[in-house]
Order: structure tokens, then C-alpha cells, then sequence
């Protein structure tokens, strides 16, 4: 399941962008542009609200005063943005409640990186440790870094590729686009060029026995990416 973010912000062009780059990046965004909208998506979304984002200056009130309000409810994770360099707003932010702080103009990319450090930290406190993943006969260990198959013998594969496919069994059913699995896995963009994903993903098709014509475990999505079609199960720590 996707984790859900509502982001408040009076400028329509930020919205939409960080809508559009989250989403690409397998969130699911809720947008409000002022106070008022805002306290209205969190009382319908509370129960599904992974962390919010808040704008410091906004047309009726201002992000201090509802990351008051967040804090008073629940133990969401909060960002907030300001236009400000002052450090006393940093500063007042974070005794507040909120977990992070990030100045304007800031890329998206470092906003997202933000938000998975933060929801990682979260994970970490609430939800048990997983220790291995099981999918068509095979268990990936997370502690062993290894994969083995139903009879288990070990699949031979290579740093990467124990990356690629613990990223693909920690999120199956959702098409993954090879922007972002590049990103995951090696740490850059995939150029229009670059065919070594598309490679990787065929050498590991074989090391689980996926026919590269007829792939039932990970399938190639046409102008999309690829997904990872099996049930997955986990067995925690």
C-alpha cells in the first residue's frame, strides 16, 4: 500500500509539482492550499496519514499554528517549508514537533530524501523487523543477504542484484518505473540510454527460473517500468 502525505501550500505550482514527483515515486499525495483545507484532509484522512508537509506561510494561518494542532492529535511525522533563512523559524518549528526543516528553493529530490529518512525512522519504531521474504518457493533472508530456492540451494547473485529484487519483493503489484529503480539500486538516474537495468533484470529473470519471454514474476510494463506480479509473504524477527 502506498504510504499517504498531505502537503499544504498556498503556491498551486509547488503543489502540483510535488504531487506529480511523489506520485511518480509511488506516494499517494492529498493537496490543500490553506488552513482551513488542510485541518479538513486530516480529519477525513487521519487514520491513513503516513506524514504531513506544511508551508510555513499560508493566506489564513500559518504552519506553526497547525503543526500546533498535528502535534496536539497524533504523532505524525511533520516537515515544514519556509521562504525564511532565519534560523529562528527552524528553530521554533522543531520545538513545536516537527521531525524535519526544509528552507526554499529546495529540489524535490532532497525532499523526498527527506520524507523516506523520516519514514524509515518511523518504521523502524512501530512496525516489527522483518527478517525474510517468501515468494513462488524462494526466501530472500534479509540478515543473510541471501536467496535461496524451495529445495534450498542458494541463487547466485550478485550485490545488485540482491538489491533490484529485495526492492521488487518489498513492493509487489506496484509498476516501478526504471528511473526509480535505478535510483534505489545504484543510486543515479537511468539515462535514455542505459540499457543496464534491462540487463540486470534478464540475468536475474534466469536466476529465478523466469522465462525472459513470458515473465510471471517480474513483468515489463510497456512505457511504464516493470512489477513484480508475485504474492509475497514475510517472516518477521
Amino acid at each position: 500500500m502506498a504510504r499517504k502525505i498531505l502537503i499544504v501550500d498556498d503556491d498551486q505550482k509547488t503543489r502540483l509539482l510535488l504531487k506529480a514527483y511523489l506520485e511518480k515515486n509511488q506516494y499517494e499525495v492529498i493537496l490543500s492550499h490553506n488552513g482551513e483545507s488542510f485541518l479538513a484532509e486530516l480529519q477525513a484522512h487521519a487514520e491513513q496519514l503516513s506524514l504531513v508537509i506544511l508551508d510555513v506561510m499560508l493566506p489564513d494561518t500559518d504552519g506553526f499554528a497547525l503543526c500546533r494542532i498535528v502535534r496536539k492529535r497524533s504523532n505524525l511525522p511533520i516537515i515544514m517549508l519556509t521562504a525564511s533563512s532565519d534560523e529562528t523559524d527552524r528553530v521554533v518549528g522543531l520545538e513545536l514537533g516537527a521531525d524535519d526543516y526544509i528552507a526554499k528553493p529546495y529540489s524535490p529530490r532532497e525532499l523526498l530524501a527527506r520524507i523516506k529518512a523520516i519514514l524509515r525512522r518511523a518504521g523502524a519504531e512501530a512496525a516489527p523487523a522483518i527478517r525474510s521474504y517468501h515468494f513462488n518457493g524462494f526466501t530472500l533472508d534479509l540478515a543473510e543477504r541471501t536467496v535461496v530456492d524451495s529445495a534450498g540451494a542458494p541463487l547466485a547473485l550478485t550485490g545488485l542484484d540482491f538489491q533490484l529484487l529485495k526492492y521488487f519483493v518489498e513492493h509487489p503489484g506496484i509498476v516501478l518505473d526504471r528511473s526509480l529503480l535505478c535510483e534505489e539500486t545504484r543510486g543515479r538516474d537511468a539515462g535514455p540510454l542505459d540499457r543496464s537495468l534491462d540487463v540486470q533484470i534478464s540475468r536475474l529473470r534466469l536466476r529465478l527460473n523466469d522465462d525472459g519471454k513470458q515473465p510471471m514474476l517480474i513483468k515489463t510494463v510497456r512505457g511504464a517500468g516493470y512489477v513484480f506480479s508475485a504474492t509475497v509473504s514475510v517472516t518477521h524477527a
